[in-house]
């Protein structure tokens, strides 16, 4: 069977629950469209995530990996079109708080996902789930996650299809950030396994 590295991140900034490590830990183990689930829960570190991000992939030697992340303010799923080569954004869980630095020095400027992004949005919205493409990952940590994925997979030469989905907030979060719109946990998993059956499609 084949391996999907699925990631999320830990809670960050003023949000004390992120839903993404929530699904992440549900899933593991599961194997959905002949994909066993390796769960991995990021830090929000600019330091370490990124080597802890390539470490989970030497270790897995996944066929595929989504990692994905919360876009508090969003209000449908979106998987990520492109990953620019910037650290910038907010403070990270550690202090850090990067302005301009390059991720790669050697890297390209960005990489497009190489998931089904749009037979993705297309099998969400079939399911009743709202769902768009998003041409922006900012350029926090979701965006660094995805940039260092597709960049080992273009210098390696690996057919491993790699990219990123950001989720809006989970009700829990809702009710406790108290202004953000917000989906049911359930209806987040549901949306990441219709998105990883896509990928098991030929």
């Amino acid at each position: 069977m084949k391996k999907l590295l699925l990631t999320g991140f830990e809670p960050f900034s003023d949000y004390t629950v992120n839903p993404t490590m929530k699904i992440v830990e549900e899933l593991d183990g599961e194997k959905i469209a002949g994909y066993e689930i390796i769960g991995k829960v990021m830090p929000v570190d600019f330091n370490k995530s990124g080597n802890q991000f390539l470490s989970y992939i030497e270790e897995a030697k996944p066929d595929a990996v989504v990692s994905l992340g919360l876009a508090a303010g969003r209000f449908k799923i979106t998987p990520e079109r492109i990953a620019i080569n910037f650290k910038d954004g907010a403070a990270d869980n550690e202090g850090h708080k990067p302005v301009d630095e390059a991720i790669e020095l050697d890297g390209e400027p960005a990489y497009l996902s190489t998931l089904p992004i749009r037979k993705m949005v297309d099998r969400l919205i079939q399911n009743g789930l709202p769902a768009d493409v998003s041409n922006t990952a900012g350029a926090y940590l979701c965006n660094n996650i995805m940039y260092e994925g597709l960049h080992l997979a273009a210098i390696q030469q690996l057919n491993m299809p790699t990219g990123f989905i950001h989720i809006p907030a989970s009700h829990e979060l809702g009710i406790e950030h108290g202004n953000i719109p917000s989906w049911p946990h359930s209806d987040l998993v549901k949306g990441i396994r219709l998105c990883i059956e896509v990928m098991g499609e030929k």
